[in-house]
């Protein structure tokens, strides 16, 4: 139970902190913090979630984290789907509280239906500048998921230097945001997608599957060829 009250908290930490920085404190003029503050925001919510509840759970607050190392045979299969329950539940509670936020504004008269609103991930939208489709969506996704978990099992392995693991992982989320934002507002986590997805319009919830599909699978191809390539020994 610890371990999925742990679960809980770092996804809603990181669901506030990260999308709260995009919709809170990116748009504003002269003065916001642009894609790279939200790209360092999501990175220091795993940094700083990883060093406080990871001796705890592990620190995975993504689902495809927790699928990935399970393929990996570093994580217990019986334990993934209570992982996954309490990472979406803890992700939902941060867009409900981000939600409240928001809400309180005068100006307030809901989040909207075009794509990337409440930070929402997309496909097949001209929200950056520029329109990137289905296909280029998905192989972002895969991609950058595996590399993350190829960073996670690697920074994490019972042979790598020890208490830095959390630094490189914290800043490799942060340099796959700043590749992937105009691509799909960058999910790489089906629980941060789906959590804001439920306060959005139904344009998030169609297009909803492929951050949950994209992600598992580049975790899967990662947990399996970390497990090939590094040593026992």
């Amino acid at each position: 139970m610890k371990k999925l009250i742990a679960e809980f908290i770092g996804t809603m930490w990181l669901v506030l902190g990260g999308c709260g920085s995009a919709v809170l404190a990116a748009g504003i003029p002269d003065i916001g913090i642009g894609l790279v503050g939200v790209s360092l925001a999501f990175g220091l919510t795993v940094l700083t979630g990883a060093y406080a509840l990871g001796h705890i759970s592990g620190g995975h607050f993504n689902p495809a984290v927790s699928v990935g190392l399970w393929i990996g045979g570093r994580f217990d299969k019986k334990d993934l789907l209570p992982y996954i329950g309490s990472q979406v539940l803890g992700g939902t509670l941060g867009a409900a509280i981000l939600y409240l936020i928001i809400s309180s504004s005068a100006d307030f008269s809901g989040v909207g239906s075009e794509p990337g609103a409440f930070a929402t991930n997309f496909y097949d939208a001209n929200v950056y500048g520029v329109n990137f489709g289905m296909i280029g969506a998905l192989v972002t996704e895969i991609v950058m998921t595996f590399m993350f978990l190829i960073v996670i099992l690697g920074a994490t392995h019972k042979n790598a230097s020890p208490g830095f693991g959390g630094m490189a992982i914290g800043l490799a989320l942060t340099l796959i945001h700043l590749i992937s934002i105009p691509v799909t507002n960058t999910s790489v986590n089906p629980a941060r997608s789906t959590a804001v997805a439920f306060f959005a319009e139904a344009n998030a919830m169609g297009q909803l599957w492929l951050f949950w599909v994209a992600p598992i699978v580049g975790a899967a191809l990662a947990g399996l060829v970390y497990k090939f390539i590094s040593s026992e020994e």
